[in-house]
């Protein structure tokens, strides 16, 4: 099967064939470590992990991920201000509050994963390469910016579909130094009220790398002049990609084939942000909620599509996982920690919906069918053909980075979550047992009391052909 990604650049879904056979290069644009991240920050991380988990077993790639760390900018140089603390001192410490947050979301880490101020010569080399190939200079104001000449490059905004005339002057830097309002930022001159520890020296004199400037040279360093796949959030398509694309090319390099973009965390309609008030830190959430529901709720959509975030949108994803944990332990009583069989085989119906441009949605109903039968056949007696569905579902749930039963969500606490399922399995079952006998007896008030008695406690009672069956309504 072939894998077909839409491509933001050609407003297309292509083919996807890699550079070189084998091998996937994919640059992600990380985040500005300004603040602690909310889900919103974190659902580029997890829709491209999915793409990865895929490229790899769907597909037997060897995959190599870089994701950047912007670790110096105005915002973090603003909010350092404000607060009296040192730059680098607030970066590096919300920079370790996302690596906790992606490691909570079972988000795999990066191949590598480099911060901009590590890669200030880089930077350098493709300025001095723009300057010698006519499409870039120094400020003319002497403040010691250097900017990308937007005119001298005829493709620019071919990326995000836009006529040069139709475009926003770019509001990154002092505008009097510029040719064209539109021009962008390379290089930002030393400012007299912000700190030395802010600025490297160069040839066109001290100050600090250019948000766009960063991921040019970091992807062309570890992935080369050509690379596969460029990913992040639709935001940053304009200016962002657009200005990474338009710097590197005209540097001479072919850059990335492929652009995938992908969707906000939304709330109301609007984008999810800390200006709006609906941040939700993903430290926050995860006190009230299990992060593997978390991570099933960015998961679950499309990820090209909107995510509306609602009250109860994290108890709906709750019960999906539910559903599929309480499955798996059916079928694999006493083990706890289970991780996917790489040489189990993937059901074609899974696999033609990740290769349409990761059909998360196709895939979960395949997850959640295989989930029906498998507890049919546990119903029926068939423990045999339950553990091979089983293995399935770990397979599938593995790919999406949602398999409950693995170290990632378990890990030392699996086998006393799993003692405390057995517990609460023992009570529940005497009392499935006691209405069985109620009703045997038709004394159907007796029943209907205890029925209802597990209700109000959160727990489902089935009755099937194989016997009662239960479930939780909402987690433990």
């Amino acid at each position: 099967m072939t894998l077909q990604l839409f491509d933001s650049a050609t407003r297309t879904q292509r083919d996807f064939v890699p550079v070189t056979p084998g091998r996937v290069g994919m640059y992600i644009c990380g985040l500005t470590t300004q603040g602690a991240p909310h889900i919103g920050h974190l659902r580029f991380a997890v829709a491209f992990d999915v793409l990865r988990r895929w490229l790899v077993r769907g597909h037997d790639y060897d995959v190599s991920l870089v994701r950047n760390v912007t670790d110096i900018d105005d915002k973090i140089l603003r909010k350092a201000a404000e607060s009296g603390e040192d730059w680098f001192a607030l970066s590096y410490r919300n920079e370790r509050y996302t690596t906790e947050a992606l490691d909570l979301l079972g988000v795999l880490p990066a191949t590598y994963e480099p911060r901009a101020t590590g890669h200030i010569p880089e930077m350098v080399t493709l300025i001095d390469t723009l300057i010698e190939r006519g499409h870039a200079y120094p400020a003319q104001d002497g403040s010691g910016d250097v900017y990308f000449d937007v005119r001298s490059w005829p493709d620019y905004g071919e990326l995000s579909n836009q006529g040069l005339d139709d475009m926003v002057a770019a509001d990154d830097a002092d505008p009097r130094g510029k040719r064209d309002p539109r021009d962008f930022a390379l290089w930002k001159g030393r400012k007299a009220d912000e700190p030395a520890s802010a600025n490297w020296p160069t040839p066109y004199g001290e100050g600090r790398p250019g948000w766009h400037l960063e991921c040019s040279a970091m992807s062309r360093k570890y992935l080369g002049d050509t690379f596969d796949i460029h990913g992040g959030g639709i935001d940053l398509r304009f200016p962002h990609h657009e200005n990474e694309q338009a710097q590197s090319r005209a540097a001479g390099l072919d850059f990335a084939n492929h652009w995938l973009h992908n969707g906000w965390v939304t709330v109301k309609g609007e984008k999810m942000g800390k200006s709006l008030g609906n941040a939700l830190e993903v430290q926050h959430l995860v006190r009230d909620h299990d992060p593997l529901t978390v991570r099933y709720f960015l998961t679950a959509a499309h990820y090209r599509s909107m995510i509306e975030y609602h009250h109860g949108s994290l108890d709906e994803a709750g019960s999906a996982v539910e559903r599929i944990a309480g499955f798996l332990r059916r079928a694999l009583p006493g083990r706890p920690v289970v991780e996917a069989d790489p040489q189990v085989e993937i059901p074609e119906e899974f696999a033609e919906s990740m290769d349409d441009d990761l059909g998360v949605a196709g895939a979960l109903a395949v997850i959640h069918e295989t989930v029906r039968k498998g507890n049919t056949a546990l119903d029926e007696g068939s423990r045999g053909e339950a553990a091979e569905i089983a293995a399935t579902v770990l397979a599938m749930t593995d790919v999406l980075g949602i398999n409950p039963l693995s170290a990632t969500w378990g890990g030392a606490n699996g086998s006393r979550e799993e003692e405390l399922h057995e517990a609460l399995d023992a009570l529940v079952r005497l009392q499935v047992d006691a209405r069985a006998d109620a009703r045997a007896a038709r004394d159907f008030e007796t029943a209907d009391r205890i029925r209802d008695g597990l209700v109000g406690a959160g727990i489902t009672v089935e009755d099937t052909p194989g016997g009662a069956r239960w479930s939780l309504k909402k987690e433990y």
